[in-house]
């Protein structure tokens, strides 16, 4: 959402955290915003469009469509945004594709412990967003580039951490192989595509500082049959997800 399709009273106050000298804020635990019940209903995503061949043909022929999140801008400094990329894998399964997501470590300086698609920062020898998101995804979890058929790119993401990301989208040979780096990758694990593509998995929360400052994401929470673990879905990632969705349902 731009800063001019927010409420005036929200645009005022999100705009005060990008005056020059702001600190920028990280949400605690995204878990304890409440939830905004009031947003409109989205509508679904039929299964056929969830397909294999018909995601090969989307990317062929886009459609016309908007994404829906493009951007934290509002919290970055004077800096000029680094180029990033990472990969959106989808793996075939019996129950229809899967969405491979990666739990960072708790060590690191940014996103600590936060889920994420693999990928990273841009090299000049990457040659291309596709590059640059092939290469990290095979030093972060292992993959071979070799198992990943690209499909195509999601338009670019601004974080607040200071990189323009391209999210690069690709089906993955399921008898891959993993190895992910201990030192960036906690955990590698599988969310259905249907069910991210559900938007009624999809809540917009509002977190509020002491200050009056507050900050609209959305979360996907996701919990894991048989253990029963919730893996909590939010932020960047869930936004590049939102606009996957919309790519898929124009």
């Amino acid at each position: 959402m731009s800063a001019a399709d927010r409420p005036p009273e929200r645009a005022a106050v999100i705009r005060a955290a990008a005056e020059p000298g702001t600190t920028r804020r990280s949400i605690p635990d995204p878990r304890t915003a409440p939830i905004d019940d009031t947003a409109p209903a989205m509508p679904g995503v039929s299964a056929d469009r969830l397909r294999p061949e018909a995601l090969r043909e989307r990317f062929r022929r886009p459609p016309v469509w908007t994404p829906e999140f493009i951007d934290d801008r509002w919290r970055l400094g004077p800096e000029t945004p680094r180029p990033a990329a990472v990969l959106v894998p989808l793996v075939p399964r019996e129950h229809g594709l899967s969405v491979m997501l990666t739990v960072r470590t708790a060590h690191l300086s940014a996103h600590a412990g936060q889920i994420a698609f693999p990928g990273g920062r841009t090299e000049p020898h990457d040659g291309s967003p596709v590059g640059t998101a092939l290469r990290e995804t095979e030093e972060e979890i292992g993959l071979a580039r070799a198992l990943v058929e690209v499909l195509g790119q999601m338009p670019t993401y601004t974080t607040g951490t200071g990189f323009v990301v391209t999210p690069v989208v690709g089906l993955v040979d399921p008898d891959h192989a993993l190895a992910p780096d201990a030192n960036e990758v906690a955990e590698v694990f599988e969310v259905p595509l249907a069910f991210l593509m559900d938007p009624g998995n999809h809540q917009r929360r509002l977190y509020r500082w002491d200050d009056g400052l507050e900050r609209s994401f959305l979360a996907m929470p996701w919990t894991r049959p048989g253990d029963g673990r919730e893996f909590f879905v939010w932020g960047v990632t869930a936004a590049m997800l939102r606009n996957l969705y919309r790519y898929v349902a124009a």
